[in-house]
């Protein structure tokens, strides 16, 4: 199984998220989250002049896969629909899922996704 995390602009949550459920990706866990990326937050000018807004908000999504789900795929569904070629738009992160437990009924493993 592997885990991908995304940071995401908030206004490309719908369309990631429809474009993923059309895929047949039913479970996933979204949060709403502060954080800046390499260009250490948005210059902004207002009527007192310039200011750094630090801390930017994004929405981290989470999606814990099958090992016979084209991991490939998905990533590429999320950057399709997340991207605007700009700085800011995000970042993907993959990790390995060693195992997952029904807590309800202590199933195990990757049939209870």
């Amino acid at each position: 199984m592997k885990k991908v995390e995304c940071f995401i602009r908030p206004e490309k949550v719908q369309p990631v998220k429809d474009a993923l459920t059309e895929k047949g990706i039913k479970g996933m866990s979204i949060y709403q989250v502060k954080g800046r990326g390499n260009q250490g937050g948005i210059w902004l000018t207002g009527r007192s002049g310039k200011y750094c807004v630090q801390w930017i908000d994004k929405i981290k999504l989470e999606i814990v896969l099958s090992d016979n789900t084209d991991v490939e795929e998905i990533v590429n569904i999320i950057i399709e629909k997340a991207r605007t070629g700009k700085p800011g738009d995000g970042k993907i992160f993959i990790t390995p899922v060693e195992d997952a437990i029904r807590i309800r009924t202590k199933e195990r493993g990757e049939n209870i996704l």
